[in-house]
């Protein structure tokens, strides 16, 4: 596994219109769902962030890092990057990138599971999926760390 600090770990399914957000620690090794940010412009969704490290005081975040299926890079892959750097230079943590590839129909099967289909997803897709991001990293599922 995986040698990372223990505190809380911040996660985030990143996409242009809403972000998903995960919360655990890598001690317990347990993600769970903790909001949706959306909004006009990048100021608003930062200051939304800005809330939940106020409230959580991670010592680290995760970043899922969409790939293709062949794990080849793309402009969302570039676009995460971006938010990832956007990330550590606004609260200087280290950032950790982790495979996003099928969390997106992990969460969609989660969901179903519960009883909760089609519309009524979307509000929480996008945080559910940065939970399975998170769960994937504390099971050693990273791609690479940055730290500014």
């Amino acid at each position: 596994m995986l040698n990372i600090p223990h505190g809380t770990t911040l996660a985030f399914d990143f996409g242009e219109t809403r972000i998903g957000v995960a919360q655990g620690d890598a001690e317990v090794g347990i993600a769970h769902p903790l909001a949706t940010i959306s909004g006009e412009g990048n100021d608003k969704k930062f200051a939304a962030i800005a809330a939940l490290v106020a409230e959580w005081r991670p010592v680290q975040f995760v970043v899922g890092l969409p790939l293709s299926t062949d794990g080849g890079e793309h402009e969302m892959t570039r676009l995460a990057r971006k938010f990832g750097h956007r990330l550590n230079g606004r609260f200087g943590l280290p950032v950790y990138w982790a495979d996003e590839r099928l969390t997106s129909l992990y969460a969609t099967e989660l969901l179903n599971q519960t009883g909760l289909r089609g519309r009524k997803q979307k509000p929480v897709l996008d945080q559910v999926a940065a939970q399975a991001i998170l769960q994937g990293f504390f099971e050693g599922g990273w791609v690479e760390e940055f730290h500014g």
